[in-house]
């Protein structure tokens, strides 16, 4: 049994003392309709996010680079039952097409009840080499677009009561090897969210965010990376969607999936000798 399996084993009781309350019930007919953009969805979660909404009878703006993928991934949508399925490419580095997004979808839709941020840039599954060009690169798409598209999305869902829901991950909370770039976008997502949900709280507004915390997912891209480099489980797409759709709709502020990586954020707090143990020997590297 490798390491990260014992700890997980390990770890289960603490998983139980973690939980802190029920989820709060879900009502798929809440979604009947909803106006729902989602980013990244030509592939992976975001896709999979997008099957759900149309399962559901949502109204669904998706958009990603790839305009061909859109397509076949928004007629699937129609097939599954969406009430609209529109999408639209974009480029999440330019300057202009996340606000593009947000102005598509308000234009097409009449206005948003949840806008559904999941994009991420490609980057290397490698030590870090001094590419400062690159961390920038990937902060404009990984974490400045979600701060636009959020801004210009605001008003529409303040007015419909909506929910902004943000993909994030645990290397957003527990650093790890080999992932330097993509790990600083995803701390820099969980402040910035995080201080503006308590600055919504205060102000009463009408507007809810959710952080969802995933660990490692069984996509396409991922599973590239790490397979051969790491025993860590990976989970499924579908159901890592299904969660997040879940957690906007019942307006929870913060999702971890699967369960034990709220353990595994725990532990990091308790005892960070045990984490870096388990983040260091949970890889096999050969310098």
């Amino acid at each position: 049994m490798g390491t990260f399996a014992k700890i997980f084993a390990a770890s289960v009781c603490v998983a139980f003392l973690a939980v802190k309350w029920t989820r709060p019930s879900f009502d798929a007919e809440s979604l009947r309709g909803a106006r729902v953009v989602v980013t990244g969805a030509s592939t992976g979660i975001g896709e999979q996010m997008a099957y759900h909404y149309a399962r559901f009878g949502a109204q669904v703006v998706i958009t990603a680079r790839r305009e061909k993928v859109l397509q076949e991934v928004a007629q699937k949508c129609l097939s599954l039952g969406a009430q609209k399925a529109l999408y639209i490419a974009a480029d999440m580095a330019s300057e202009s097409d996340p606000d593009k997004v947000v102005d598509f979808a308000l234009e097409k839709l009449g206005g948003l009840d949840y806008l559904i941020l999941n994009h991420i840039g490609p980057s290397p599954f490698t030590l870090w080499t001094g590419d400062v060009e690159h961390i920038k690169w990937l902060m404009k798409v990984n974490f400045f677009s979600y701060v636009q598209m959020a801004w210009k999305a605001m008003a529409s869902l303040e007015q419909s009561k909506g929910s902004l829901v943000v993909v994030s991950s645990l290397l957003g909370k527990m650093p790890s090897p080999f992932v330097a770039p993509y790990t600083s976008t995803k701390f820099a997502l969980n402040g910035f969210f995080g201080t503006l949900q308590h600055e919504l709280a205060m102000k009463k507004s009408n507007v809810s965010i959710s952080i969802c915390t995933l660990g490692l997912i069984d996509t396409e891209s991922a599973m590239e990376k790490v397979r051969g480099v790491t025993d860590i489980p990976a989970y499924p797409a579908t159901d890592a969607a299904l969660n997040i759709i879940i957690t906007g709709a019942t307006r929870e502020p913060e999702l971890f999936y699967p369960w034990f990586t709220h353990t595994l954020n725990l532990i990091k707090d308790w005892f960070p000798p045990i984490t870096n143990y388990i983040i260091q020997n949970s890889y096999n590297y050969i310098p």
